[in-house]
């Protein structure tokens, strides 16, 4: 998890035509892509303004220049934690259906609807949908970028602050476990290796644990002082300059916003 953080920071600092684009604008276009998709009634027609979506995300994903096995890494990682629920989804009764049709039987009962089935298949293209442009976001906009959209477009200040704080030391600890986990190398430690007693590859990992936890403390205690000693206080707030958009962002900003908009309720409307 750790290298896949700074495989996300890496991929976001290349050059490209969706990278030099303003934050704000990928952002506001991300949110209404997810938006739409999530709004949508569940029905077959989740399926169409899905494949309208991803077909728009696959051209972004296209200009931004970055190989599909980027994409497609981020997704498996992901893709677990909501393909357990999806997949659940096909043994129950949900309220959106009021006539139920098994097609098969499994043991101890179960049973598998066909209108389960479609209600599974439409949380997925909800869920890939909705992941993808996240992705797309964090793949080609570095952290501290999206910090300055969000204080841009209104966010408060009680939240930049902190978001901001975290951003600069969740790397300083990705370096610290860096550390810890190459000293555990250089002790020939592997907590999966098999021929270790059980006991010990779960006390060692507790110590490492432990060690995590007051360097962290330790860390916050530091951080804490130095913020007091240049001025932190409840006024403190991060500086975040104006940066007025170019004619090719607005231009895009509003192609990309009537594009979501204008497909979302065309197929609403559709019979």
């Amino acid at each position: 998890m750790i290298d896949d953080l700074y495989a996300i920071e890496k991929s976001a600092y290349r050059d490209s035509v969706i990278h030099r684009m303003d934050a704000r604008v990928k952002l506001i276009i991300a949110l209404a892509g997810i938006v739409a998709i999530v709004a949508m009634p569940y029905s077959a027609k989740v399926l169409e303004l899905g494949a309208v979506l991803f077909a728009f995300f696959i051209a972004l994903w296209a200009c931004s220049r970055l190989s599909p096995v980027v994409y497609l890494r981020r997704l498996l990682l992901i893709l677990p934690f909501g393909f357990f629920l999806i997949v659940f989804q096909i043994f129950l009764k949900n309220r959106y259906y009021d006539v139920f049709h098994p097609i098969a039987t499994l043991p101890f009962g179960l049973e598998v609807y066909a209108e389960s089935v479609e209600f599974a298949s439409i949380l997925l293209v909800k869920f890939v949908v909705s992941i993808s442009f996240i992705i797309l976001l964090s793949s080609t906009t570095r952290m501290q970028d999206l910090l300055e959209a969000s204080g841009r477009l209104g966010l408060p200040r009680e939240f930049i602050l902190p978001l901001g704080m975290m951003i600069r030391y969740i790397f300083v600890f990705a370096d610290m476990f860096g550390k810890i986990r190459s000293a555990m190398d250089t002790r020939c430690f592997d907590p999966f290796d098999r021929a270790l007693p059980y006991r010990y590859r779960l006390r060692q990992l507790g110590y490492t644990v432990g060690m995590i936890f007051i360097r962290s403390y330790e860390q916050g205690e530091r951080t804490y002082t130095s913020m007091l000693c240049r001025g932190y206080g409840n006024d403190a707030c991060l500086h975040i300059g104006r940066k007025p958009l170019r004619v090719g962002e607005v231009s895009f900003f509003a192609g990309s916003l009537a594009l979501i908009a204008l497909s979302t309720v065309l197929i609403y409307l559709h019979p």
